[in-house]
């Protein structure tokens, strides 16, 4: 591992204070120590936040909003009573990735923040734009399963890897950064880039910019009665997703006055097709439905011939989660979160 500097700002000023490039934040750490024991992040300092307080905070504000701040743990946020309540696909989603040990650790900031999974940029040794810009891309000519359907392009075909992700964008979760001229929100769907031709540029922060929080809109809870995350994985537990989905329904009797969904793992970030969530308006929800919409989800993907039952797979996934959402959100989050296996059948016992 490279020699670094480390220090522990005590406050927010502090923590923007010593920033410098080729500084990193360090929250959690179960990501970026990682990858500087593999030697693909190598930053000149690290600036360890875990000694600011006011990033550890669940806040529900008096419009129904909440306020989450960056340094609140993924298990912390997944077991929040009320957040689960109105927010249930999010928890669900949490509780589906890593392990438990690792929940604990890893921060809402930090899952985010996290870097792909694609073989090719965790290995050295590989060509990767995103690590190494200009360097090409191994990855477009293997056999890599973890590759991009969807906004992919010639400098890089790697997906972004978090569960949580994927109904943040499909609530419209706003991201709260600060940097030296200030505060600013982005909205998610905004946060994650598409590689273009400058993969290296992953996110929409300026350098030295911070997250500070993540908010969800009082409007987002209206989806809870009606929203599930599925995710497609080779084992049931810590396995990053081979598909997933997050869909959200509004219902009126027995009709869909509003639907959300996003695809996660597909692309480098969160997907979702404006034109695809319009067909459910109006509708009554049945199987032919939700092909329909899954097919105008995944419309424009494309894949090596090896791979074609990906596009095909995220389909049904789509599908599926739609399907789930209909049927209600559970009481209780099941055994099994996000998996195939887990609980189907809902009982509308949510908000």
């Amino acid at each position: 591992m490279k020699q670094f500097d480390y220090v522990q700002p005590k406050t927010m000023d502090e923590a923007l204070a010593s920033w410098e490039p080729g500084a990193s934040w360090l929250g959690g750490g179960t990501n970026l120590v990682d990858l500087m024991k593999l030697g693909v992040a190598q930053p000149q300092r690290v600036i360890d936040l875990t000694r600011i307080s006011d990033l550890g905070e669940i806040t529900f504000q008096q419009n129904g909003s909440v306020r989450i701040g960056a340094m609140v743990s993924n298990a912390d946020l997944a077991r929040h009573a009320g957040f689960a309540q109105h927010f249930p696909m999010v928890a669900e989603a949490l509780l589906s990735g890593a392990s438990g040990q690792l929940r604990n650790m890893a921060t809402v900031a930090g899952n985010l923040m996290q870097r792909t999974r694609c073989a090719y940029f965790q290995e050295e040794t590989a060509a990767c734009n995103r690590r190494t810009p200009g360097a090409g891309c191994d990855a477009r000519d293997s056999d890599e399963e973890a590759r991009a359907l969807l906004g992919a392009s010639p400098a890089c075909v790697a997906t972004n890897p978090s569960d949580f992700c994927v109904p943040l964008a499909a609530l419209e979760a706003q991201v709260e950064v600060r940097g030296v001229n200030g505060t600013r929100q982005i909205p998610i769907a905004e946060f994650h880039l598409l590689p273009g031709d400058h993969p290296e540029r992953e996110t929409a922060l300026e350098q030295g910019e911070l997250i500070v929080a993540l908010h969800l809109s009082a409007e987002a809870a209206r989806f809870a009665r009606h929203a599930r995350y599925l995710k497609v994985r080779d084992r049931t537990s810590f396995a990053f997703a081979t598909t997933a989905a997050a869909a959200a329904l509004q219902m009126e009797d027995g009709i869909i006055v509003e639907g959300r969904l996003a695809l996660g793992a597909v692309a480098a970030r969160p997907w979702r097709v404006a034109e695809a969530e319009a067909l459910l308006v109006g509708q009554a929800p049945d199987a032919a439905l939700f092909a329909r919409v899954a097919e105008a989800a995944m419309a424009g993907a494309e894949a090596p011939v090896h791979l074609e039952w990906k596009i095909d797979l995220a389909r049904r996934t789509a599908a599926r989660a739609l399907a789930m959402a209909a049927a209600g959100t559970p009481a209780r989050l099941p055994a099994l979160p996000a998996s195939p296996f887990g609980q189907q059948n809902g009982d509308l016992a949510h908000v």
